[in-house]
């Protein structure tokens, strides 16, 4: 039997029916992606694997480096071609993981491809996706349609533009794609300088002249309202645990004032300001009907070295171990 057949990991009867019967014909509701908004925008075709596969993903990049592969091939300016076979090298070493099961659903049901990736198989694997990534409906919209997704929620910084946003709602008829509110910045006032810059973007893309705290609680609703307009209903929130230390409106402002001077924050005042930023925005969500996603306990960026060379989100991240239930409580109370 193949290892991806069609009853991969339904392990019961009751598995095999509620799958069968009920679920493998549904459409895709994802309220959840990384998917790149200009990339479904542009209809962007992909070359090859390496392209598809690891220009973003930092679960891949995470195990390359456990097995040993220089950076170059991680996030480097390595060739695609090698970095593809890398990760051929790598991934039978991650059997009993996710990435492991992950690759092998999208060779079998995305390409039509029964075969385990590894060295001895890469090259015919490389050959036949390419021959496969040529054809029309292996583009980002093409793929969308193929695999019935009629929803999608993109993770957006509201800083930055939904310029794409409004060109696929003009554009794309079987699918609706909605930005979904990721502000994790606003309360990044532990490091002065970063904070400033997210905060003149800001600025730029709102059209508030932010020059005080008021001005920036109403820069932020801005930007909920156009998210809102272009049919978002969704927020996003990672943080270690929820804020739940509740400062004054004037001890709010004053931390504010004091980060646009330069100072940084340690890390109770960050705390504080960003319960004041989250219990303001979490009132916006209710009165407007919006349901709020919150990832608990990342411990992010665990390399200082790789963050100081590719920035967050390289995949150097991991799970904490902080409580969670008292703060949760505090905090939705």
């Amino acid at each position: 039997m193949s290892f991806i057949h069609d009853d991969f990991l339904l392990t019961n009867d009751q598995a095999v029916c509620l799958y069968h019967q009920f679920a493998r014909d549904e459409p895709i509701l994802d309220f959840h992606n990384h998917l790149s908004p200009k990339e479904i925008a542009e209809d962007r075709r992909f070359s090859n694997l390496a392209e598809i596969w690891l220009e973003g993903d930092h679960y891949k990049w995470r195990a390359l480096r456990a097995n040993g592969i220089p950076e170059e091939l991680v996030t480097g300016n390595g060739d695609s071609k090698e970095k593809y076979l890398a990760w051929a090298a790598t991934i039978p070493h991650t059997l009993g993981n996710p990435l492991y099961h992950w690759t092998h659903l999208e060779l079998k049901r995305g390409f039509g491809i029964d075969l385990l990736l590894s060295p001895d198989t890469a090259e015919e694997i490389w050959d036949c996706a390419k021959e496969k990534l040529a054809e029309p409906d292996f583009s980002a919209r093409g793929m969308l349609e193929r695999f019935q997704v009629k929803a999608l929620c993109t993770t957006d910084d509201p800083a930055y533009p939904l310029s794409y946003h409004e060109e696929i709602a003009q554009s794309i008829p079987t699918c609706k794609v909605y930005p979904t509110f990721r502000p994790d910045q606003a309360w990044g006032i532990d490091r002065a300088q970063n904070f400033i810059e997210w905060v003149e973007t800001l600025e730029q893309t709102s059209g508030k002249t932010i020059v005080n705290f008021d001005s920036f609680l109403q820069a932020l609703a801005e930007r909920l309202q156009k998210f809102h307009e272009l049919g978002s209903r969704l927020s996003d929130h990672s943080f270690p645990y929820f804020f739940s230390h509740f400062p004054s409106e004037q001890e709010a402002r004053q931390l504010f004032e004091q980060t646009l001077e330069g100072q940084n924050a340690n890390r109770e005042e960050k705390e504080q300001f960003g319960a004041f930023i989250m219990l303001y925005l979490c009132r916006w969500y209710s009165s407007n009907n919006w349901t709020m996603q919150v990832h608990l306990g990342p411990l992010r960026n665990n390399s200082s070295h790789l963050l100081k060379t590719f920035g967050p989100d390289a995949g150097t991240d991991s799970i904490g171990d902080w409580t969670q239930a008292e703060k949760m409580s505090a905090f939705l109370d």
